[in-house]
This record gives structure tokens, sequence and C-alpha cells, in this order.
């Protein structure tokens, strides 16, 4: 494991040890990579690499536009999202592969909550990542679904997972009512186009077992 500093974010690399293994970019509200790295180990995930992201603006980093707040009392969005994917693919992304040996075979983003929002918007920003997890996603994110049914990815994604709790969407709160709906349409919508493709309906709220969510989504972009 190495850490480093790059754009003000911290960065660390656990690299799998075995040569052009692929690597998995994950973007983290804490500093959930340790946590993660370990649940994928458990779970018998074949050989990678894990770059973790953390020293995140969460409300300004992960997202692609500015929006009012939706939560009672919270901050608004400001959308940073462009500038943290040049900051992600221009400086952080060769950074933490001079930590690993050979060159990757392909490389995924994941990311939980509005981190899953990011690594979603990031294939149509970027053609760097060929596999991505939206884990709990925050796919609620007011006009992201039609940005989504309007756009095309940079490239075609070899595979995309996507997941929710079954308790996410039953809140009181009309925009995060819409986080299943839009997650499952967003995914029929890449199962139309022939992109391999899968849905996980986990059990709980949003807050419940992240690294291991985490874990199963990147263990799911693993298989050849």
């Amino acid at each position: 494991m190495r850490t480093f500093v790059s754009g003000g974010k911290t960065v660390t690399v656990f690299p799998s040890g075995v040569p052009d293994a692929p690597v998995v970019y994950l973007n983290t509200f804490g500093d959930e990579g340790q946590k993660v790295f370990e649940a994928l180990a458990f779970c018998g995930c074949p050989p990678l690499s894990l770059v973790a992201v953390s020293g995140l603006d969460w409300n300004h980093d992960m997202v692609p536009w500015d929006c009012p707040a939706v939560f009672k009392n919270a901050e608004s969005f400001t959308g940073g999202a462009d500038e943290s994917l040049r900051l992600l693919a221009g400086e952080i992304l060769p950074g933490a592969e001079r930590e690993l040996a050979g060159a990757p075979r392909w490389r995924g983003i994941a990311g939980y909550s509005l981190a899953g929002l990011f690594a979603l918007y990031a294939l149509y920003k970027s053609d760097v990542f060929s596999r991505a997890a939206s884990v709990s996603g925050s796919l609620w994110f007011p006009g992201f679904r039609e940005y989504v049914f309007t756009h095309e990815p940079k490239r075609r994604p070899d595979r995309v997972y996507f997941s929710v709790g079954d308790r996410e969407s039953k809140t009181k709160n009309p925009v995060l009512q819409t986080v299943q709906e839009n997650t499952e349409a967003i995914c029929r919508l890449y199962r139309d186009r022939g992109i391999c493709t899968t849905f996980r309906l986990n059990p709980g709220g949003h807050h419940e077992h992240p690294a291991q969510r985490t874990a199963a989504g990147i263990q799911w972009l693993s298989i050849e």
C-alpha cells in the first residue's frame, strides 16, 4: 500500500501484486478504501488493484452540475465533477499506475452514493474506464436520468453494475423517492443497448454495509 497527495486529494494504492492486473478507482466519502480492499479479499475477488481517493468535497467534486439542496439544512450542490474527472484521469491515474506491476488489463471506476453517480457520469465524459459500478448510486440527482437517456458514453462499457437498498426509495423526500425507479430505468436502457449490466436490490437502507456492497459491485465487474 502507498499513499500520496494529488490536487489536494489523498490517494491510496492497494496493488494486487499480479502483473497486468485490472485496476479499479474508488472515490470515497471518508477513508473506506482499506475496508473495501479487505472485503474484496474476503469475498474471493479475482486479483485486482484498488486505488481509493479521499479528501473529497462531496457535494462539489462528485456532482455533474449545480443543484439546490434536497435535504433540510443541507448544503446545495455545486457541479465539480468535470474538474474532478480531469484530475483523476490526468494526474491521479498516472501517479497511481506507476506503483503497479505492468499495465492494467482494464480500468474500472466505482463509488457509493454520490460517488456512484460520479462513476456513471465518468463514462460520458472520458474513455478511460471500461467498467463502472454505481453502488447505491445517487441516481435520484435531478436531471441525471434525462442526461443518460440523451447522451452516449465516450466508449461502450464492457460491464456496468447498479444497486440500491430496498428501503432507499421509501422516504417522504420526493426527490429521493425516484432512486430505485431511475436506477432500474437506466439499467434497462443499458441492457437494451446490449451492454452487460446487472441490478442488485440489497436489503436495507442507504447507509447499511457500504464497504460490503461496494466490494460486491467491484467483484461483479471483475468477471471476465
